[in-house]
């Protein structure tokens, strides 16, 4: 692997990794932590000459790997099964899938305009309602309802995110 396919490879691979990471560590500077130094890691065998012969499933066993090293480091291991913390030799697809899945969530709801986004936030990631967000903002109720309308359309509409008619948001 040269530099620059290992870039490309960081470049698609960093935040799904980064949304995995989050689901063990609950911190985003932690995460992206873990992140970093998985890619410092793999990064360091691609300059040795070794050859990683699935780097999906290299990094992401990396990383899981060094959320448990890091959960077992802070001792925080009450909100984490024991079993858990075991290093894994292989990351289940539907764990990969999700942490994809998730990082299409965010960078379509990055995409989406600012009063927009911070509207759609404040609902499903604040729970708050209509009501509150236009009180908070100074704007009609019909105005963030037309907000939420637009945000929704957008992410239904995003084709790299194969939403269906109804779905949810178990991350926010």
């Amino acid at each position: 692997m040269d530099p620059k396919d290992f870039r490309g490879e960081y470049e698609r691979m960093c935040m799904p990794l980064g949304m995995y990471a989050l689901r063990f560590v609950g911190n985003v500077d932690d995460a992206q932590d873990i992140v970093q130094g998985a890619f410092m890691a793999a990064w360091q065998r691609v300059i040795k000459g070794e050859e990683i012969q699935n780097f999906k499933a290299y990094m992401y066993r990396a990383v899981h790997n060094a959320a448990m090293a890091y959960l077992r480091q802070r001792q925080n291991i009450s909100d984490v099964a024991y079993d858990e913390l075991d290093e894994v030799k292989e990351v289940s697809e539907e764990a990969i899938d999700t942490a994809e899945r998730d990082a299409a969530l965010w960078e379509a709801i990055d995409s989406l305009p600012n009063r927009c986004r911070e509207i759609f936030l404040m609902s499903k990631r604040d729970g708050m309602s209509n009501a509150a967000i236009a009180e908070e903002l100074g704007i009609s109720v019909k105005t963030v309802e037309n907000q939420m309308t637009k945000a929704f359309s957008a992410l239904r509409g995003n084709p790299g995110l194969r939403l269906g008619k109804v779905f949810f948001l178990p991350f926010l």
